[in-house]
């Protein structure tokens, strides 16, 4: 699998010239060809057909597959040497400087996008020097991308602090790293020391690392597929029961859950499992009126002690006025059926 957009874009580009030379390819022979599954093949593909010659969107790659084999239709339509517009140049080389800038890079990917950004300036002319009076900065977790990367390439062990926000507590932990995976954020997929188990760690709730003298040694594990998302609950995980109002529904298309019963007022009772229950606390607190957790009693009761302690501290912060005087503390969060249907009849 590739460990990054780095290396996906790289594979994408060698895959546009072999699907060229082979019309009609099987998806399988492709799949294995490029050394990923058929799942991420069709993602590939599901790319491409937004790529092509013109920033306008004219001339994209037509490019389909039944789920056994894949075919271009318009291989010769852009096949016609690259004719950019002034602004097109300039997007292209701002980017480029820009990419080429970024923590994690390796060095000869950055190289050679500094040879094409200087033959491109030389084939703009003139818009290259509108380009280079502009510029882009990436704000993220560079260099701790850097650090896991290389210690990917050297197989290095990290050292690493980490902020979980699910117990709401910073640990210090070794990790043996085995790939970066970007799923909304970006993580690195790593054999945890400390719980002896493969755990997935997010860069930007990395507060402090280190690259450790010590080699990686992962033990062989078979690499998960993400197409489905990151977070892929197990059957043998808690089963969580959550009941929300009409304005929580969005509950059952953020978190992956077993199952979803209409209720009568226009909520549901979402049925999931999570391997670490009491990180839903924070949801419970989220939702407010529109929902609450059903069961475990245990994580049902620790939520509501959480809404009266958080009620509380907002009552010393802000419950005198400046005359002296104290107004009413909110009620505490909880998911009332009948404040909704209220809520319905007067068509709020």
């Amino acid at each position: 699998m590739a460990s990054n957009a780095i290396d996906q874009t790289r594979r994408m580009l060698s895959l546009v010239t072999y699907l060229r030379e082979r019309p009609g390819a099987h998806v399988g022979d492709v799949a294995r060809a490029f050394g990923i599954t058929p799942d991420e093949l069709i993602s590939d593909l599901d790319v491409l057909p937004m790529c092509g010659t013109s920033f306008r969107g004219g001339d994209l790659l037509d490019i389909d597959t039944d789920g056994d084999r894949i075919w271009w239709h318009n291989p010769d339509d852009v096949a016609a040497p690259l004719r950019l517009a002034a602004d097109e140049a300039t997007a292209l080389l701002v980017a480029a400087r820009a990419v080429a800038t970024l923590p994690g890079l390796r060095e000869s990917d950055r190289l050679a996008l500094l040879r094409a950004t200087a033959k491109l300036e030389t084939a703009a002319g003139e818009a290259a020097g509108a380009s280079s009076r502009l510029s882009v900065t990436f704000e993220s977790e560079g260099g701790v991308f850097a650090d896991v990367d290389r210690a990917i390439s050297e197989r290095r062990r990290l050292w690493i602090r980490y902020y979980s926000p699910a117990r709401d507590e910073v640990t210090e932990r070794e990790i043996d790293p085995i790939r970066l995976v970007s799923v909304g954020h970006t993580y690195v997929e790593a054999w945890c020391r400390r719980s002896e188990a493969r755990r997935t760690f997010r860069l930007d709730r990395v507060a402090e690392i280190k690259i450790l003298d010590e080699p990686s040694a992962p033990p062989e594990v078979e690499l998960r597929d993400l197409s489905e998302g990151l977070v892929q609950p197990a059957a043998e995980d808690p089963e969580v029961v959550v009941e929300v109002g009409p304005g929580g529904r969005w509950v059952a298309e953020y978190y992956p859950h077993d199952s979803a019963e209409e209720l009568p007022d226009g909520g549901l009772r979402i049925t999931l499992r999570t391997p670490e229950p009491a990180s839903l606390r924070r949801l419970a607190l989220r939702l407010g009126r529109d929902g609450r957790i059903v069961s475990p009693a245990q994580l049902a009761d620790s939520a509501r002690q959480a809404a009266r302690e958080a009620l509380a501290a907002y009552d010393q912060d802000s419950a005198q006025g400046a005359d002296g005087s104290y107004g009413q503390a909110p009620a505490e969060p909880s998911y009332d059926q009948s404040q909704d249907h209220k809520r319905q009849e007067q068509g709020s």
